[in-house]
């Protein structure tokens, strides 16, 4: 099964042509090398995807025949992902909430409740 595909299947990406433009960009990589979306995919590969500033990593266990569902994706893949990379990410983006330009006025509806939802977290 070509990559391109085999992330839509998995559900990384919601259309097939996002996948495609993700392998072109080398956000998608094969052992360590960025690869074409037209790359064959096998079992007991490991691929690493950068999608919204954090690197996923998965093994291929099996190919599914089509698009599965959200339940059943864990048998076709095992996730290697570290913790650390999603504390790493939730940690810059603290870093943005927390750290407002003095003179910038009142914070915006969002920036409220990403405030909000930060405290919440703390409790």
């Amino acid at each position: 099964m070509r990559i391109d595909q085999l992330l839509w299947c998995l559900r990384y990406y919601k259309s097939r042509s996002l996948a495609t433009n993700a392998c072109k960009k080398g956000y998608v990589r094969l052992n360590k090398q960025a690869l074409k979306p037209s790359k064959d995919i096998l079992p007991l590969d490991i691929i690493s995807i950068r999608k919204s500033q954090v690197y996923l990593e998965f093994k291929v266990l099996d190919i599914p025949k089509s698009r599965v569902g959200a339940k059943i994706v864990d048998i076709y893949r095992q996730d290697l992902t570290s913790k650390d990379a999603f504390n790493q990410n939730e940690i810059q983006n603290l870093s943005k909430i927390i750290s407002r330009t003095k003179g910038l006025g009142r914070p915006t509806k969002k920036d409220r409740r990403e405030i909000d939802e930060f405290k919440e977290k703390d409790k």
